[in-house]
């Protein structure tokens, strides 16, 4: 009688929860109060990006309506986690359809079908790995299944994109909200897929990276690497050496007031990441790209003497003084604090651009630094200067070469990868957001050429570095930097991120198979509208057909 009785509470209360929707589109203003729009035509299953791994299309589409409900299924003590994701996407369909979509355990109840959150442990869910989910539309609803949450969440995020594009917005719209029929099955290519924000140059707040966050969750983007302290700002509190945030934080390229992060403001933007399935990777750079520390600590000076605060975009001149033994309390400090904050399993700690630092001072401080990084119990990334060290078992790499990088250079990343090192791969002059588009971008800089659209997306991370020697199986992934010494406000960096970081998701997400420049400009293409919806004001490449909007 319990489970009877908990069937209909559940019934009823799903029944009022849909009569207040409908209630609500009923109080909605008549069409006439609102711009006309066309009746947008439902979007290929495969109209997504990243293009997933396999699409079926097939059968009845589904209609989301004033009655849909989304209903959550999980095995034992992933409730919370299933729901969190019922929530999320309800959140985001809420406001421009004006459906009340209650989020409701899904026990196959209620008037009208409706979109399925499961989490299945069994071998079939197993067979989706971390990040994978399959997405099944039909007649009488939506079923995103996964392994995991993440997965979940992913799959929510193509669901968004089967969308029509004014779903993003946040006021009422017109639909219908009609989802084509078939099923989708997807898994990531890697593991590791991330963007990059400098917050160093210019200061970034709490809010513009939350947006940033959020921007790169919808495609399926799952790492976010914080640049948090160079020549021009240190960003991040440290309690063991306050004046590195208070003074060294001051400024910023230019000039201007800079900032940083409390560590209460940095566990928030941590968590928040954290609620997109993003894992955020801090970057300490060091032994160079100091200056904002220099100038914090004479002590940290090997002639005991501060240098003023820097506000200018020149690299290369600044160095730890690695003989000191202070220096080593400095970075213990720094990276137990930092270690401390971030439950991720990577701290960056640069190595980039050490043109004040003999080699053989680089090589002694990049062991003894890497030593502190796995004393706190994190995995150690740096650029891929540190292969000219000595990595430790199990360290990352970050290539950040050209196409014209030496063959020495090159050489001795593939050297390190054969013995086990990882390598993330940032090619510059492929995918470094602040490169301008072409010689008429207003912003962002030149040094590693102009990259438009179509350079960011057509290369192959697996056979980029084969010439030199480089495994595929040594690849963890791809990222996208976004440097910011042209770049101080959101529309800044929107306008240099997109549209080239879907190309880098897609290279990072999708099979080789699928890659195909001009399959991937139409699909591109058809994320203009979404991005303008969202608020996105996006760079309109000549070589993409955007629609008219």
């Amino acid at each position: 009688m319990r489970q009877h009785r908990t069937f209909f509470s559940l019934f009823g209360s799903l029944l009022l929860v849909v009569a207040a929707g409908i209630s609500s589109v009923a109080a909605a203003p008549a069409s006439s109060d609102r711009p006309a729009s066309p009746t947008p035509a439902t979007r290929s299953l495969g109209d997504v990006v990243p293009v997933p791994a396999s699409v079926r299309p097939g059968g009845s589409p589904y209609t989301i309506t004033p009655f849909t409900w989304i209903g959550v299924v999980s095995g034992p003590g992933q409730a919370k986690a299933a729901r969190t994701v019922g929530s999320y996407l309800a959140g985001v369909l809420r406001p421009s359809t004006g459906y009340a979509l209650p989020v409701v355990p899904d026990l196959g109840l209620g008037p009208g079908g409706g979109i399925r959150l499961r989490l299945a442990t069994g071998s079939g869910g197993r067979s989706l790995g971390d990040e994978g989910y399959r997405l099944e539309s039909g007649r009488t609803g939506v079923t995103i299944s996964a392994y995991r949450p993440a997965g979940l969440f992913h799959g929510v995020q193509t669901l968004r994109q089967l969308l029509p594009a004014t779903v993003e917005k946040s006021s009422r719209q017109s639909g219908p909200w009609t989802v084509a029929g078939g099923t989708i099955t997807d898994t990531p290519r890697y593991a590791y897929r991330s963007a990059m924000l400098d917050v160093s140059r210019h200061f970034f707040t709490v809010g513009q990276v939350k947006r940033y966050i959020d921007q790169l969750a919808l495609y399926k983007i799952n790492t976010l690497h914080l640049h948090l302290s160079d020549d021009q700002g240190w960003r991040i509190a440290i309690d063991s050496w306050p004046r590195l945030a208070t003074y060294g934080g001051s400024t910023q390229v230019g000039g201007g007031v800079g900032g940083y992060y409390t560590k209460a403001q940095y566990r928030e933007l941590v968590a928040y990441a954290a609620s997109r399935h993003l894992e955020v990777v801090p970057e300490i750079d060091m032994p160079g790209h100091t200056n904002a520390a220099l100038a914090s600590y004479a002590e940290l000076n090997c002639d005991g003497v501060a240098p003023p605060l820097y506000t200018g975009t020149q690299v290369g001149f600044s160095s730890l003084c690695v003989p000191d033994a202070v220096t080593y309390d400095f970075v213990d400090d720094v990276v137990r604090e930092l270690a401390a904050l971030t439950p991720g399993r990577y701290l960056h700690i640069g190595g980039d651009e050490t043109h004040a630092t003999s080699h053989e001072d680089y090589v002694t401080f990049m062991e003894k630094a890497q030593a502190v990084v796995g004393k706190y119990g994190k995995t150690v990334v740096g650029w891929h200067e540190l292969t000219g060290a000595h990595p430790v078992e199990g360290a990352v790499a970050q290539w950040w070469g050209r196409d014209r990088t030496s063959a020495a250079v090159r050489e001795q990343v593939a050297a390190a990868a054969k013995s086990g090192t990882r390598l993330v791969l940032s090619p510059a002059d492929r995918v470094y957001l602040d490169m301008k588009y072409d010689p008429s971008t207003v912003l962002g800089q030149t040094w590693a050429g102009y990259i438009e659209v179509d350079r960011a997306y057509d290369w192959d991370p697996a056979t980029y570095l084969a010439a030199s020697g480089v495994p595929a199986s040594a690849i963890l992934g791809v990222e996208a930097p976004l440097w910011t010494e042209t770049l101080s406000t959101s529309d800044h960096l929107e306008a240099m991120t997109f549209p080239r970081l879907q190309g880098v998701a897609e290279l990072g997400w999708s099979p080789a198979a699928t890659h195909d420049w001009s399959a991937f400009k139409v699909r591109l293409a058809a994320q203009g509208p979404r991005m303008t919806a969202l608020g996105i004001d996006y760079y309109r490449s000549p070589l993409v057909p955007w629609p008219a909007e």
